[in-house]
């Protein structure tokens, strides 16, 4: 009797960088020069000035924020192509000025992943520390199957990893579509 080979699992491997985030003083300005200045195109906010802020201990741990810190605004804007890039405006007592070329600036780097949890251990085992497991994606990004999780990386900063499968609900809005790697072969 023979048997059927079986396909190898998908590797736990980033398929690509799928956006940045930034955090910035003044988002409207931010978002005129990425724009104007880059050729960014506006897609969605994730949340809004209308939103309630986000904070809290569990907001405060998932993203390493001083206590009673809040996300106030997060917007994103696609690139032609390539990765999108993502805006965050923050109210905090102890927010520091922007970084110089040497001090570190972004937020985080967000990659795409096929498998989260295949995915976050790997980056685990390299010395990243994980900081939530998967949550939903809410909002303008949900979809079925569409979750993210931050891991703090060894040498310092957030990396994000990022999975949507299906459709996403801001799709029903614009014809636009984020940045997304073909399906793995």
């Amino acid at each position: 009797m023979t048997s059927t080979p079986q396909k190898p699992p998908l590797p736990a491997r980033a398929r690509g960088i799928d956006h940045v985030g930034l955090t910035v003083d003044d988002i409207q300005r931010a978002e005129r020069f990425i724009v104007d200045g880059l050729g960014a195109e506006f897609l969605y906010e994730t949340l809004s000035t209308r939103d309630p802020p986000l904070g809290g201990p569990e907001v405060e741990r998932l993203v390493r924020l001083p206590a009673n810190a809040q996300i106030n605004v997060i917007r994103m804007y696609r690139m032609e192509t390539g990765p999108g890039i993502e805006l965050f405006q923050y109210t905090t007592a102890d927010q520091r000025a922007p970084a110089r070329g040497c001090d570190f600036g972004w937020q985080h780097v967000a990659l795409y992943v096929d498998d989260i949890e295949a995915s976050a251990a790997r980056a685990v085992a390299a010395g990243a520390e994980q900081l939530n497991s998967a949550w939903p994606l809410m909002n303008a990004e949900s979809g079925t199957g569409s979750a993210f999780c931050f891991l703090s990386m060894p040498f310092g900063g957030l990396l994000e990893l990022i999975t949507y499968p299906s459709a996403q609900s801001y799709e029903s809005t614009t014809p636009q579509r984020r940045w997304k790697p073909p399906p793995s072969v």
